[in-house]
Parts: C-alpha cells; structure tokens; sequence
C-alpha cells in the first residue's frame, strides 16, 4: 500500500480498493512542552499511545454508530494499530468542529478577559481550518459559506452532528466518572452523505477525572476500560 498522508499522529495508506488504512502513532502533540491535544507540534513519542487512540477511537465509532450518526469506520486491528476506513472527502482541505463544554485552551487565550476558566459553555460550536502553517485558524459561518467550503444546509447538518456526537461521547466518559472538557469533529463526504471521520479519541479531546486532573491518552483508556494494556 502506498502513503496517502503522514501526519502527525497518524500514517495514512491508500488501499487497492479504495478505502483507507489509518495507522496510530505513539506520537504526542502539545505546545510549550505540554502535551496538548488541539496543538500542531510533535513533542515526542510514549509507547502505547497509539494502540490506546485506536481502541479508543474503536469503542467511539461504534457507540456513534449504534446511536445513528453515521461514521466512515469499517473495522480495527489492535495488534497493527490499524483501521480501515472508507475514503470519505473532507470539504475545503478539511475543517474542524470543536464542541466547547467548559472553557480552556485556545478559547480563554482569546476570551480571557470575558471568560473563567473552565466555566461551562453549552455545547459552544466552533470551526477552525485545518493549517499547520496559520496555526489552525477559526472561521466563521458566512466565510465557510462564501468560501464554497460547505453549503448553509450541510453547515447545519455538520454542526448539528457535532453537538449529537458530543453528547454521546459525553454520556460514555460520565458512565466512567469522567468529565468532558471539549472535543473535535471532522466530517467529510461519502456518496453525497456527511459522515465523521478521522478519529475520536484522546488526540482530539480533553477529559477530566474526578480529581480535577486532565487524562493523557494511555490514562484515559485506563479510566474508561479498566485496563492496563
């Protein structure tokens, strides 16, 4: 299989027959040196990482799948950190859909003088623009729409599955005593029907225990399945 895409938390491979082969990596992402799940830079490698973000983006899919919302997940391999997917087209060079329930990260840095820290937010949707290079910027509706990225009925559509995707995530990490502090979406396209892609795990969440502490990945996937790997 040849490389589609090499990012930074995943390898992607292009499949005869068309789908696509995602490979986790144990790559951590953070600014500062602190990892961070919404930053662009690659501070270093932790073993398992990459097994915890599939069996976690794994277990998501098909919770989102059995509550209707439809994804574009085939099936995992744990023991190669793979999963097919199938090729789904993201609009524009790819956009992001960040449901906000407590304020932290990028949305005090720019609110701070309006906004405390982990105040709840009601399930804020915001869309950034996937780019490295201007730092991922935010974007509003009528731009989205100006720019042809999305059509005003697939935005809705979009921002209405973020907001049902985000409650059942919600739901989940609460059954496990978990609080969810914000979390990111990525749609695409597959035979004219919007469906969520990428992946669901702690790369593209921040989660709180009970003591207040935000969960890296490998501890996350301890909370939610009382594993150890």
């Amino acid at each position: 299989m040849k490389i589609y895409i090499d990012g930074k938390t995943k390898t992607v491979y292009e499949k005869p027959d068309g789908n696509l082969i995602l490979k986790f990596k144990d790559d951590v992402t953070g600014e500062g040196g602190q990892a961070d799940p919404g930053a662009n830079q690659v501070l270093g490698a932790v073993e398992g990482k990459g097994r915890s973000s599939l069996l976690l983006s794994q277990h998501f899919f098909a919770l989102l799948e059995r509550k209707g919302i439809e994804t574009h997940y085939i099936s995992a391999d744990p023991k190669e950190n793979t999963m097919e997917v199938k090729r789904a087209k993201p609009y524009g060079q790819g956009l992001e859909f960040i449901c906000r329930l407590r304020a932290y990260g990028s949305f005090l840095r720019r609110y701070g003088k309006y906004a405390r820290e982990l105040q709840p937010l009601n399930h804020l949707v915001e869309i950034t623009i996937k780019d490295d290079d201007r730092g991922d910027p935010l974007i509003n509706e009528d731009t989205v729409v100006e720019l042809n990225l999305m059509t005003q009925e697939d935005l809705a559509k979009a921002k209405k599955l973020t907001r049902r995707a985000t409650r059942v995530v919600e739901e989940s990490l609460a059954e496990n005593g978990l609080t969810l502090i914000d979390i990111k979406f990525e749609f695409g396209s597959v035979d004219g029907r919007i469906v969520l892609m990428d992946e669901v795990s702690g790369d593209c969440m921040r989660v709180m225990d009970h003591d207040g502490d935000f969960l890296a990945q490998k501890d996350l996937y301890r909370k939610m399945f009382n594993n150890d790997m």
